[in-house]
């Protein structure tokens, strides 16, 4: 799982977003993510008591040396003209259309009326010039009162299934199991959706505790409760949610790998190592699927690619964990090494050497690249 931290390419990658495509006509829902300390952020594959005192934090004068330049944006040409008028397509993003057309999102929202939690939706026509709309700030509404068990909620403009589950305080996954909808399904403002908790009276029997969907240890050490719950409600989230057979995944992380310019025998081999192409699994550190990656890695790795990832998101998981792993590649002297570094980390590397099951996960990956030849 990646680094913990998006200025720090030299941590281990291997320890382990408002809508993941925020503003955008397709709506996944953000990560639950908490502040871990350091001690936490060393991996759930390494032997985590016996390098809890030797985590590393690089200085913030050495950062610009360990990132290759290529991976500063690169330089496009001038954007077009914008029109006075466009239409949403499938994927489009408020951030996204705004930068094919050199414009500010902030001032794109303002002038349709729009705030960060908004969701856009194909077809829909958005103003790109002009003067902002006079009801771009909307009056501002009380937070509702605590709803009764089994009762219901009328959607509102710019509500968003995470922004309800929140403010409501339930489970995101039982408000999508209470209603038949996923991460990717769309709603509408006047709509009613049906809270969790019409269910049977609670029996002293069915009081007891759940168990939990994803422990709070893992080789022996015991992460905290805050790191543990966030780990299950992303648990909760992707049971819930749609995503890829482990076969479709396999051709996303090659595609992906491919498009990035790393080998995709070498992405594949590592996604193979870290979760053998499950997207739904998710560690006691809260890393998240195919390339476990920890919430704070999926935000190193958006700088790296220059847009917002999510890790709930197949693809964005993807897209993170090879950005980072084409990262470590760059900086590192040899493919031995930037492997080392996505599970340990690459100044701890080059400080230490490989621990012992460092090179144990090395060798399991070299070993992995025989299966995708």
């Amino acid at each position: 799982m990646p680094g913990h931290r998006s200025k720090l390419p030299t941590v281990a990658v291997t320890t382990a977003t408002l809508p993941a495509v925020v503003l955008s006509s397709l709506a996944l829902a953000q990560p639950a993510t908490a502040a871990i300390a350091p001690a936490q952020l060393q991996g759930a594959h390494t032997d985590v008591e016996a390098k809890v005192a030797q985590a590393d934090v690089v200085p913030a004068s050495e950062i610009a040396s360990l990132v290759p330049s290529r991976l500063a944006p690169a330089v496009v040409a001038a954007a077009p003209s914008p029109p006075a008028e466009y239409t949403v397509a499938r994927g489009d993003t408020v951030i996204g259309i705004s930068t094919r057309f050199g414009l500010d999102w902030h001032q794109v929202l303002e002038l349709n009326g729009l705030h960060e939690s908004s969701l856009i939706f194909p077809g829909q026509k958005l103003r790109l010039a002009g003067s902002p709309s006079p009801a771009a700030t909307p009056a501002p509404t009380p937070p509702p009162a605590a709803p009764q068990s089994g009762g219901s909620y009328t959607i509102r403009p710019g509500d968003t299934l995470y922004g309800i589950a929140a403010r409501l305080k339930v489970s995101l996954g039982d408000l999508l199991s209470a209603n038949g909808l996923s991460l990717s399904s769309v709603i509408y403002a006047g709509r009613t959706l049906k809270l969790p908790g019409g269910s049977p009276a609670v029996t002293a029997a069915s009081a007891a505790p759940a168990k939990p969907l994803v422990a709070n240890s893992f080789l022996g050490f015991t992460y905290p409760d805050a790191v543990v719950s966030s780990a299950n409600e992303n648990k909760r989230i992707l049971n819930a949610a749609p995503v890829p057979t482990r076969e479709q995944m396999k051709q996303i992380v090659a595609d992906t790998a491919r498009t990035m310019g790393v080998d995709p025998v070498l992405a594949l081999s590592l996604a193979y190592q870290e979760s053998g192409f499950n997207q739904r699994a998710v560690s006691p550190a809260n890393a998240i699927g195919v390339m476990q990656l920890v919430p704070s890695s999926a935000d190193w790795a958006s700088g790296l690619v220059g847009r917002n990832l999510n890790p709930l998101d197949p693809r964005d998981n993807a897209t993170a964990g090879i950005a980072i792993l084409r990262a470590l590649l760059d900086a590192g002297p040899s493919q031995d090494i930037a492997i080392a570094g996505y599970y340990q980390g690459q100044s701890s590397v080059a400080k230490r050497g490989m621990f012992d099951d460092t090179k144990a996960y090395v060798k399991a990956v070299k070993a992995n690249m025989s299966l995708f030849r």
